[in-house]
């Protein structure tokens, strides 16, 4: 039922009961209802129906509020917070090709990496130097971070050619990731919310963030007479940022950032304004504080077989950084602290988990029972790689 408190679905049980009383209310107190009784079964059908219509009811309730949505229904309210959901991008790169000098590797030319199914293919052709060598950009050929591989590990000639000799990725090949979650779009929306408007902090870290590839970003305004302690000058502004391209972040910056007001940093962009005047924006690159972890768990029969692959994602969801997968997440944003409890509460949701023991270090020796504070120049980040789980015999 739906009144001041909100929705209350009616279970199985509760409409099998109210059913039941209706039932003898019509046929006599002494109508058989049991489950063995025609009119038992019958009524057990229909209340079983009308629980799935019930709970359908339930769903677009809660389908009404961004906290509550899930799925599509959240898809449809994501556009009145400001923003979309971020859908699946391939991983780019780019590998180095030996062979025939002067031969022109045609586009399409496929490529991956030993023992693997994952191919490559090259953007546009390529003509190799006198020497033999020529460089080309490759796009991975499924969607999603399946593509994101380490350099040095694109070494095979999927369809091998008399002209090329062998092949390389020199850089790594990553920016591919999957779906944005539920999770990740809600978190985005609350912050793209508070910063509605231009000029304020909020908003300019609303824009900041809503940059394709920026994970962190935070904003402090100096309102004293002297330079603050991160070099903020008198009357200016500083935006901390973790990832995201030098341009992009300046043009958020200049379209959010109230007029007059200095943007201070120690990187540097030049961007246009509307009547194309050049306009220098400045903004400082987070720094990020790298994590290690030690997870104790102890486990019942329904832990899976990639279990401890969920669990070291499940932290890196929470803290933010690079998974097993190498897709980065954002997790916490920057200044916030990493806490204990939230990070064993994160491994808990993983399947068969029933106890936990963590323990943090930012250096990878001293490890503790404890919480990571973070300032508001860092952000926390963890490589799923810096996550050693043990499960307890």
């Amino acid at each position: 039922m739906l009144d001041r408190d909100g929705f209350k679905r009616k279970t199985y049980d509760e409409l099998l009961t109210d059913m039941s009383a209706k039932a003898k209310e019509g046929f006599g107190a002494d109508a058989n209802v049991s489950e063995r009784a025609f009119l038992g079964i019958l009524l057990r059908i229909m209340a079983w129906f009308l629980s799935l219509a019930w709970m359908a009811i339930e769903q677009v309730y809660h389908g009404s509020y961004r906290k509550s949505a899930e799925g599509v229904q959240l898809d449809k309210l994501l556009p009145y917070a400001g923003i979309t959901r971020n859908l699946e991008e391939y991983a780019f790169g780019q590998v180095t090709l030996t062979g025939t000098p002067l031969y022109t590797v045609e586009s399409g030319f496929l490529v991956g990496k030993q023992n693997s199914d994952i191919t490559y293919e090259t953007i546009g052709s390529i003509t190799l130097d006198s020497t033999g060598v020529g460089t080309v950009d490759i796009v991975c050929t499924e969607i999603g971070s399946i593509g994101n591989t380490p350099a040095g590990t694109i070494t095979e000639i999927v369809n091998p050619n008399a002209n090329v000799d062998s092949v390389v990725n020199l850089e790594n090949v990553d920016g591919g990731r999957e779906k944005e979650t539920d999770a990740e779009a809600r978190a985005r929306a609350n912050i793209t919310v508070e910063g509605i408007g231009n000029g304020t902090p909020a908003a300019i870290r609303r824009a900041i963030l809503n940059v394709a590839s920026v994970r962190a970003a935070q904003v402090i305004e100096n309102y004293g007479d002297v330079t603050d302690q991160f070099g903020t000058p008198s009357r200016g502004i500083q935006a901390f940022v973790l990832g995201g391209q030098d341009e992009d972040i300046a043009n958020a910056i200049l379209a959010s950032k109230a007029g007059g007001i200095n943007p201070y940093g120690t990187t540097t962009a030049t961007v246009y304004d509307d009547s194309g005047n050049p306009q220098i924006m400045r903004f400082t690159r987070a720094s990020a504080v790298n994590l290690h972890a030690r997870v104790t768990i102890s486990t019942n029969t329904t832990f899976e077989n990639d279990g401890i692959v969920q669990v070291k994602n499940a932290l890196v969801h929470y803290i933010g950084g690079a998974d097993t997968t190498k897709q980065l997440f954002s997790g916490l944003n920057m200044g916030e602290k990493v806490v204990m409890a939230k990070g064993m509460f994160a491994i808990l949701q993983v399947p068969g988990v029933t106890d936990i023991e963590l323990e943090l270090s930012t250096d990878g020796i001293y490890f503790a029972e404890e919480n990571i504070n973070i300032a508001i120049n860092q952000v926390a980040q963890i490589d799923a790689d810096d996550i050693e789980v043990t499960i307890n015999v």
